[in-house]
């Protein structure tokens, strides 16, 4: 097989396990789960946790590495060790928040490779004590410090969950790839307020929503973050080392700041879900993603899929690429990730 060729032959699955909202050993991060000595804990109690070194810390570097070259590899003069580089002239189309939606950048192998690293894999698995999941095609966060030549990264605080339906429904991650301290920007989250959803949207129910192209989004006002503060929500920047690897219940509010320091922050957002909670339908819409290579949204179902068409200056990129620079080279283990060997004939 060489070294640009991606496993897309069906294969016959065994189910490991089911999916069961009832099993004792499956989170439900309502405040009735079981004890179990590790980060899962946290994230019951505090609605987010750090699992530490999920990918050790030089290959995590590795994958840092590899970021900086696909950035250089545009040719538009970006240079890694010249913050001065950092332009939206001399890069790939990057918003405020550090999001990287297009060009195939979802697909390329390195991201492929971090998503199917074993100690991200398994922090799911354990969550959902199922080992048949399926993965997210999620951006990609360059977040440079500093940057004038964007608008300003304002906070957006939010949960990426519908408050109409309620409960656990999606863990997100990131996997952190840089030092990431106090002042290095990053995730914001408001400890516990996971436990505080249901009661926070049946007493804010009148509230006029901030618009959203998704109901799986809900902005919070001036007036919902008094509510927080007064039902002792507390925010708090996660700080992370290279390879740690940060989850977050859909429900607990967050956003991201950007670095006040010269320390970039990268980040691959990792997010995975029991195949048995996505449809046939589901499963069709993502192998179709998967084929033409374009991104979805944090839901694994694949719900939303975007485009690898980026715009500059309002009109299509003309560094625009429609396949990744290199394909992804996967395991059979990265292949059930897409969900395409769970698909019914």
């Amino acid at each position: 097989m060489s070294a640009t060729t991606t496993i897309t032959e069906t294969v016959q699955v065994q189910r490991e396990s089911k999916a069961n909202p009832l099993d004792v050993g499956r989170l439900r991060l309502d405040g009735t789960d079981n004890t179990f000595g590790d980060f899962r804990d946290d994230l019951a109690r505090d609605g987010f946790a750090v699992v530490k070194g999920a990918i050790p810390r030089e290959r995590a570097l590795k994958y840092a590495g590899d970021m900086h070259s696909w950035l250089e590899g545009f040719d538009l003069g970006y240079d890694r060790n010249d913050l001065s580089t950092v332009h939206k002239d001399r890069l790939p189309i990057i918003n405020e928040k550090g999001m990287c939606l297009h060009y195939g950048v979802t697909h390329e192998n390195f991201v492929w490779e971090i998503r199917s690293e074993p100690g991200v894999v398994s922090a799911f698995e354990k969550v959902y004590n199922d080992n048949d999941l399926i993965v997210s095609f999620d951006a990609i966060n360059f977040g440079f410090p500093n940057r004038t030549d964007l608008p300003p990264n304002k906070p957006w605080p939010h949960q990426d969950q519908d408050p109409a339906k309620p409960g656990f429904r999606c863990l997100q991650g990131l996997v952190n790839l840089l030092p990431n301290g106090p002042d290095d920007g990053g995730l914001i989250v408001c400890r516990g307020g996971h436990l505080l959803s249901e009661d926070f949207h049946r007493d804010m129910a009148d509230e006029e929503r901030i618009p959203a192209w998704t109901p799986e989004w809900y902005g919070f006002t001036e007036r919902g973050m008094k509510w927080l503060a007064d039902h002792g929500g507390f925010w708090e920047k996660v700080c992370a080392e290279p390879g740690d690897l940060l989850l977050w219940d859909s429900r607990t509010p967050h956003y991201n700041l950007s670095s006040k320091t010269q320390q970039p922050r990268f980040a691959i957002y990792t997010c995975y879900m029991p195949v048995a909670d996505a449809t046939q339908d589901d499963l069709l819409r993502k192998k179709d993603a998967f084929e033409r290579r374009v991104g979805t949204t944090h839901w694994p179902n694949a719900k939303h899929t975007g485009s690898n068409i980026a715009k500059r200056d309002e009109q299509d990129c003309p560094y625009n690429r429609l396949r990744p620079v290199n394909e992804p080279v996967l395991s059979e283990r990265a292949f059930k990730l897409t969900g395409i060997p769970y698909i019914v004939d």
